[in-house]
C-alpha cells in the first residue's frame, strides 16, 4: 500500500481549495499505473534543473510536484499550487 505525505505548503493549499483526499489518491493511483507502463490519461513529466528527481502532474491550472520512492512505496507531495506560483 502506498503512503502519501504532503508538505506543509501542499497541505495548506489542499485545505484552502477544498481538494478531496479521494481526488489526490486517484491521481496518485493513475501516476503509479502510468509509471508501471499502463495506459493512463494523466499529464506527467520528469522535472529538470533544481527540481531534478521530481515529477510534475498537471490538472488544469494546478500543478503537483512530487517525489516518489518506489522501493519504500512513498509519495511525497512537495508542492501543489497554481501554475503561476508553484515553481517559485
Amino acid at each position: 500500500m502506498w503512503k502519501i505525505e504532503l508538505s506543509k505548503s501542499a497541505d495548506k493549499f489542499v485545505r484552502k481549495e477544498r481538494i478531496k483526499d479521494t481526488e489526490i489518491h486517484l491521481l496518485i493511483e493513475k501516476f503509479i499505473n502510468y509509471s508501471k507502463g499502463l495506459d493512463e490519461n494523466i499529464d506527467v513529466k520528469k522535472m529538470k534543473g533544481k527540481w531534478e528527481g521530481c515529477h510534475r502532474i498537471r490538472v488544469g491550472r494546478i500543478r503537483m510536484i512530487l517525489k516518489v520512492d518506489f522501493k519504500e512505496q512513498i509519495v511525497f507531495m512537495d508542492r501543489i499550487d497554481y501554475r503561476e506560483r508553484v515553481y517559485k
